[in-house]
């Protein structure tokens, strides 16, 4: 399937707060970036490496996540794990998402108009 411009501009932005929320839940669970790419994009929350190591980064910087070095291994990894306030927020979003999907889900069943 060929996407326009347009399409795909639409999906980056309906996808662009998905991601966040994805990873807040999936870092519920401590990992690092690689993993939680593969993780996320088996899941198919579809994100590619330029867009989740700043996420992760920005993410860290407000609070959401905590980090820390694992330097028992070969090649040392941060590890990034969902903080107490990343865990608060993952809940207000996640009702949030469902509020959302509920109310989509009539409009497309007709219900809604």
């Amino acid at each position: 399937m060929s996407m326009d411009a347009t399409t795909a501009s639409h999906l980056q932005e309906l996808r662009r707060g998905t991601v966040v929320l994805a990873c807040l839940v999936r870092l519920r669970e401590p990992d690092y970036g690689y993993a939680l790419l593969e993780s996320l994009n088996g899941i198919g929350v579809t994100v590619d490496a330029n867009t989740l190591y700043p996420l992760l980064r920005r993410l860290e910087k407000q609070g959401l996540l905590t980090s820390e070095w694992n330097t028992d291994e070969a090649r040392p990894r941060k590890f990034y794990r969902t903080s107490p306030a990343g865990e608060q927020l993952a809940g207000v979003l996640t009702a949030d998402w469902k509020n959302i999907d509920r109310a989509l889900a009539r409009l497309t069943s007709g219900e809604g108009s």
